[in-house]
């Protein structure tokens, strides 16, 4: 449905502490939902609120920290999973919201499921697309070396602006080019980040596809926020959301899933829906991207059910 001008009901930036302001928006009247999006780094944009009917459906937007339209823009500086747990408290607190659906996209599915089970009475429902574990295996299959089989060029061309002599994991080097190379340096190591990215996380991509997607959105937060994260195993414990996984047996959740799923493999969403009783698992005929028409058909039907 098109967001109507009557549906944009507040938007503005929140302080969470001394440094970061991050900046949401509500839409819609109904149904309470939060939309956490997916990077970590990426920002919520137009597009995603393609999903929802705004007739039915009240939905919190937010730019985590550092992404998008949040400010400081790219700053990693008191940036981890818990800061970023600890601001969707805030926001809700300051938007009286005290029970809420939660739909996340990729990293946003971590992010979810972290805020849910440390907060299990505030999560009424969870729908994750494209679940990613921020473990350490699902770490590792990103940007370690797990796609080279499956995507030898794509991954060489990532792999090759890693000198052979560096001592840091290719994660820590991409980032440390990104915040202290030469202005040339950065420019390139962040679209480098970006360009792998999005070359692998959609069936059949082409390369111009590749250069109008990264056009269209800031991927230097993208790239420095997911080099920051990675390189720090997400700030976890590893296997901290399986092993928690206990605390959100009361909280029915939804799983969408493309059985082609380059980034997050389908068979590591196949192991969290084993661990996880009270939920439904959907594998679809699609890749990682919401944008796939199977994907984001199963999203529109489930969010409108």
């Amino acid at each position: 449905m098109q967001l109507k001008q009557n549906y944009n009901l507040e938007k503005g930036y929140l302080k969470v502490n001394e440094i970061h302001e991050i900046y949401y928006e509500v839409c819609g009247v109904g149904e309470p939902y939060l939309f956490v999006h997916g990077g970590p780094g990426a920002g919520f944009s137009e597009k995603d609120k393609r999903f929802f009917d705004f007739e039915k459906h009240k939905v919190v937007f937010f730019d985590q920290r550092g992404a998008s339209k949040s400010k400081p823009f790219t700053s990693i500086e008191q940036n981890t999973t818990q800061d970023l747990v600890d601001d969707i408290n805030l926001l809700l607190s300051y938007l009286k919201i005290e029970r809420i659906n939660i739909f996340g996209g990729s990293w946003g599915t971590a992010l979810s499921l972290v805020f849910a089970i440390q907060n299990p009475e505030k999560v009424k429902s969870l729908l994750l697309r494209g679940l990613f574990l921020a473990n350490k295996t699902t770490i590792d299959h990103f940007v370690g070396g797990g796609l080279k089989k499956e995507y030898p060029k794509e991954w060489n061309r990532f792999i090759n602006n890693v000198p052979a002599n560096s001592t840091l994991t290719i994660s820590a080097y991409y980032l440390d080019q990104m915040l202290n190379g030469t202005l040339e340096n950065k420019e390139f190591y962040c679209y480098e980040w970006a360009y792998y990215e999005i070359s692998i996380f959609k069936k059949g991509i082409q390369e111009n596809e590749i250069d109008t997607i990264l056009k269209e959105f800031p991927y230097y937060s993208l790239s420095i926020m997911e080099a920051h994260y990675l390189s720090n195993n997400c700030f976890l414990e590893d296997n901290y959301i399986l092993n928690n996984c206990k605390v959100l047996e009361t909280i029915p959740t939804i799983i969408i899933h493309g059985k082609n799923d380059a980034i997050c493999p389908v068979e590591y969403t196949e192991e969290f829906h084993r661990h996880l009783e009270n939920s439904t698992l959907y594998i679809e005929d699609a890749g990682h991207s919401d944008s796939e028409p199977e994907i984001e058909k199963r999203i529109i039907t489930v969010l409108n059910d």
